[in-house]
């Protein structure tokens, strides 16, 4: 695990959306993460559908869900 320094005001807007999602700041910042990392890989896919592949109940590894 590591660290990561982030502006106070994308802090904030990861607290305020955190909140609205019921997770940890930690959680959404990392959904948030991937989320970006699965769109640059996968720019046809709408945000629907990624969103839906980070969602899953057992959610595959990001090299699973890179499309070749």
């Amino acid at each position: 695990m590591g660290i990561v320094k982030i502006s106070d005001e994308l802090h904030d807007e990861i607290r305020r959306a955190s909140s609205a999602m019921a997770r940890s700041i930690n959680s959404q910042a990392e959904f948030w993460i991937r989320l970006g990392m699965l769109a640059e890989m996968n720019p046809d896919l709408h945000y629907d559908d990624l969103r839906k592949q980070l969602l899953r109940a057992e959610p595959p590894t990001l090299a699973e869900m890179v499309r070749e």
